[in-house]
């Protein structure tokens, strides 16, 4: 008998059902939960803790990407037309604002109908016309408004309530686990404004300085005053009129640290520092997660950002 025929049946049939097998589970996949893209980290903190094992989430900004500058490629924008729910900040970065118009994207959530925008804070008193310049510039490319809102854990709990009713209506049968889950992000959220209020309610200074003006709603928050190198762009290079501007601040407010961040050069707060003798620190902007951060995710990172504050402003 041959048997040959017989065999080679046998191993299509076998075939056949690993391919079933294997399709099966893709739309299982696909079946368990919304498929939402974010713009950039916080978007995403808020949006897994929301979702938690449900659906999949992916991020525009890549770790170590510094958002205010990202290019996204082709892959990444068609993603959107394919995504349950993008979420992103209107006027914050251009290339996803462009991209969303761009790939057809139906659910869109823009967080910025959700928070109250602060404008940028200018140091005229100290800036060379050249500075003011580039800042009312850089402004503009950011719609004349701060985005970064997330510094602020009021303003993150408010967008963490939108998410949750974002995805309750792209996914009704979620809805519940949805909210316990934005519930439970809240109550994480007031605890670290908590900690806030109270560690920097006694301090001998009142005033930081850092490279980049990314900590304007955190100071507005708890009663401090922020005083940056640059702008709200990390790329904006200081002029020597603001240099020199800056170490006249350092010295009138009793600064014992400059802040520079994780994703961008530590160069200009290095030399500021060493000039007058003063130390240097990160506070980190919370635009990225890297192996360099002083934490692992959005609380750990605010919590290192209390206590760099509470170290260099003497606070008790």
């Amino acid at each position: 008998m041959d048997l040959k025929p017989a065999l080679a049946a046998a191993a299509a049939l076998s075939l056949a059902a690993c391919g079933s097998t294997a399709a099966t589970s893709s739309t299982d996949a696909e079946d368990n939960g919304p498929d939402v893209v974010v713009a950039f980290y916080p978007l995403e903190w808020a949006s897994t803790q929301v979702m938690g094992d449900i659906g999949s989430v992916s991020t525009l900004t890549a770790p170590g990407v510094e958002p205010h500058d990202l290019e996204l490629t082709p892959k990444q924008v068609a993603s959107l037309a394919d995504a349950d729910l993008v979420i992103y900040l209107s006027d914050f970065q251009s290339a996803v604002d462009d991209a969303i118009e761009q790939s057809g994207a139906t659910n869109v959530l823009d967080v910025a109908q959700y928070v109250d925008l602060l404008t940028p804070v200018e140091d005229h008193d100290h800036e060379a016309d050249e500075h003011e310049e580039e800042a009312t510039e850089d402004e503009h490319d950011h719609g004349d408004f701060d985005p970064h809102f997330w510094q602020d854990p009021t303003r993150m709990q408010k967008v963490v309530a939108a998410i949750s009713d974002a995805l309750a209506e792209v996914d009704a049968g979620n809805a519940g686990t949805f909210s316990a889950n934005a519930d439970a992000a809240t109550a994480e959220l007031s605890r670290i404004d908590d900690e806030f209020t109270t560690g920097l309610q006694n301090c001998a200074i009142n005033e930081f300085i850092t490279t980049h003006e990314a900590f304007g709603y955190l100071a507005d928050r708890y009663d401090l005053t922020q005083i940056g190198i640059s702008g709200i762009s990390p790329d904006e290079e200081p002029s020597p009129a603001r240099i020199a501007a800056i170490q006249e601040e350092a010295t009138e407010h009793n600064i014992t640290t400059i802040f520079f961040e994780t994703l961008s050069s530590d160069a200009v707060a290095s030399s500021i520092a060493s000039d007058l003798g003063l130390k240097t620190a990160v506070l980190d902007p919370l635009e990225g997660v890297t192996e360099k951060s002083p934490g692992t995710d959005y609380p750990s990172i605010m919590r290192a950002n209390l206590e760099a504050l509470r170290t260099a402003n003497g606070c008790s």
